[in-house]
């Protein structure tokens, strides 16, 4: 495939779905036929009715014994007929466990397609962007080795570390050794130091997840000082160590600069709120790049509050498995983001799902989607996976000529309960926004959300663990917790979970009232490194949903500021 597109591509592919899912499904099956794992199956044959027909619909976990073979040594053929060049192993924050997907040059040359084509439809839609550069905060791990010798990495790490990131990059404020740099601290302080040097030029400002966004925003708050210190003196601060970090940011960071030092300190301090700081300090800024569907929907109210409202655009749809698909209105709302995806990425299929989770058992192909129906995607791909489950739920929402597209909807499985009831992502997204009204009437706004299912005690409840901040600043770091506020939000978001909750909740019921637990300004940055520390990617950090792990859960507690519970069982 080239790397080079123009949207005249677009057109081309979702014009020609079908015809180019059948071409590419033959070439895989053409190229896998022969694999230990296809030929118990298909005998050798790439017939693609056969394919259908004989090859079982897997998740992770039965293809894991066969990943774990190659990567312990034996040949990429057992699953894949192309080589297998890395592992993607996955951030672990959605499901709790790392995974590690075998991938090719064919994985990362995809990836780099969707992304640049990505990038062609945000230029179409936001005045400048082409004109300027882009401040989104990438990172690195540290790549380790399996036993066989190839490198294991989260696929954001791979890629930029790949042959094929510098034409990504040619537009960031941030030189590439920087993104490099191993120390997630080091390397978030030059990227914002890179970034505030150039702000005239800035016309994007991004991070893969908004909960890393946020993060740094907080890094700002705390760092502000040093960084207008090291742009007035024009030396780089000491502790930055990293030899590559030091001296590309010296030679972006120049002469003094007083002028914009007392700009930066101006800004920082002499408000008596961080709201609009994004458009504050990189005044072109047109667009906050950032994922912004699914779980990641609890973050809307915090960037709208640091970005004055600046259009949030969500422009791939990607995993350790695939790129899907891509967002063809880059600037539609939040609520209305679609994925359009491109048939030349991998062979998908879908199984329909219902409301409850269940399935029906039949698979469609990516034509034959029904509108308004909900999809859980199978991928089948040149590094070996062959009709696997990815674990979303997507909704379909309408077409792009003749290929569908999809809302991305909640990760397919329970992730809270003490009881008999279900409650999934989707539920929770739906009574946490409905919450953060009673809050804005405080003036609070969210930064940081958690939760799990207590059954330590009996009946069990729910446990929110939420962090907060005040709009205004009011000469002080302390909160001003409103009893009255924090109960009501526990009755709203009761009154929002589904009709099975509610009546369990009654009076002397199984399940307790739900429980609101306020934890300290910086917890859930303190959470992220945590997580970080335990091999998660920092770009690809996600903010569990649903606290599963016993340390993580002990961080929260250590950080507890006051705890409130609804006062009466929900409406049925």
């Amino acid at each position: 495939m080239s790397l080079s597109c123009d949207l005249s591509i677009l057109e081309e592919l979702t014009s020609n779905a079908k015809q180019i899912q059948d071409d590419l499904l033959d070439k895989i099956l053409k190229a896998n036929a022969n694999t230990e794992y296809l030929h118990r199956f298909l005998e050798g044959s790439s017939d693609k009715e056969l394919f259908k027909k004989n090859v079982p619909v897997v998740s992770y976990e039965d293809v894991k014994p066969y990943i774990d073979r190659v990567a312990n040594g034996e040949p990429s053929d057992i699953i894949s007929g192309e080589p297998i060049t890395t592992f993607n192993r996955s951030s672990g924050t959605s499901s709790g466990n790392q995974k590690i997907y075998p991938a090719n040059n064919i994985y990362f040359e995809n990836m780099l397609f969707g992304y640049a084509l990505s990038s062609l439809l945000v230029s179409k839609h936001v005045d400048g962007y082409k004109q300027g550069k882009v401040m989104i905060f990438r990172f690195t791990n540290r790549i380790s080795i399996t036993p066989c010798g190839l490198p294991i990495a989260p696929a954001l790490t791979s890629l930029i570390k790949s042959k094929y990131y510098s034409s990504m990059a040619n537009n960031s404020t941030s030189p590439y050794e920087i993104t490099l740099c191993p120390d997630a601290k080091q390397s978030i302080y030059c990227q914002l130091l890179c970034g505030l040097v150039q702000r005239d030029e800035v016309v994007s400002v991004g991070a893969t997840f908004p909960s890393v966004l946020l993060q740094i925003i907080h890094f700002l708050e705390n760092y502000w000082k040093e960084l207008y210190s090291n742009i007035r003196s024009g030396q780089v601060s000491d502790w930055i160590t990293d030899h590559s970090c030091r001296d590309s940011v010296s030679t972006i960071l120049g002469e003094p600069n007083a002028e914009l030092a007392d700009l930066i300190e101006n800004e920082c301090s002499g408000q008596k709120s961080w709201q609009g700081i994004i458009t504050r300090l990189w005044p072109k800024t047109k667009c906050i790049e950032t994922i912004i569907t699914g779980t990641m929907s609890q973050h809307i109210p915090a960037l709208d509050y640091y970005s004055n409202k600046l259009p949030l655009v969500s422009k791939v749809y990607a995993s350790s498995e695939a790129c899907f698909g891509i967002n063809v209105n880059p600037l539609s709302k939040p609520q209305q983001v679609s994925y359009t995806f491109l048939p030349n990425m991998s062979y998908f299929e879908f199984i329909e799902v219902y409301d409850d989770g269940g399935t029906t058992g039949e698979i469609a192909d990516l034509v034959n989607v029904k509108l308004g129906c909900y999809y859980e995607p199978l991928v089948t791909n040149f590094s070996g996976l062959h009709r696997c489950r990815v674990g979303d739920v997507l909704q379909v929402t309408g077409s792009y000529n003749n290929t569908p597209q999809f809302r991305f909807v909640r990760r397919n499985n329970t992730v809270l309960s003490v009881y008999l009831e279900p409650t999934t992502e989707d539920d929770i997204l739906k009574a946490l926004a409905r919450a953060t009204v009673v809050l804005e009437s405080s003036d609070l706004i969210l930064t940081g959300f958690t939760c799990y299912g207590d059954i330590s005690i009996v009946p069990g409840h729910y446990v929110f663990y939420l962090e907060l901040k005040a709009k205004v600043n009011n000469g002080t770091n302390d909160l001003r917790l409103d009893n009255k506020v924090l109960v009501e939000y526990c009755c709203v978001m009761e009154e929002s979970l589904s009709s099975l909750y509610r009546k369990l909740r009654i009076k002397n019921g199984p399940i307790g009232p739900l429980e609101v637990r306020i934890v300290q300004q910086g917890t859930f940055d303190s959470l992220m490194e945590f997580f970080v520390s335990r091999g998660s990617s920092i770009t690809q950090y996600k903010t569990p949903i649903c606290i599963n792990s016993a340390e993580a859960l002990k961080i929260l507690e250590d950080k507890v500021l006051a705890r409130f519970f609804s006062d009466k069982s929900p409406p049925l």
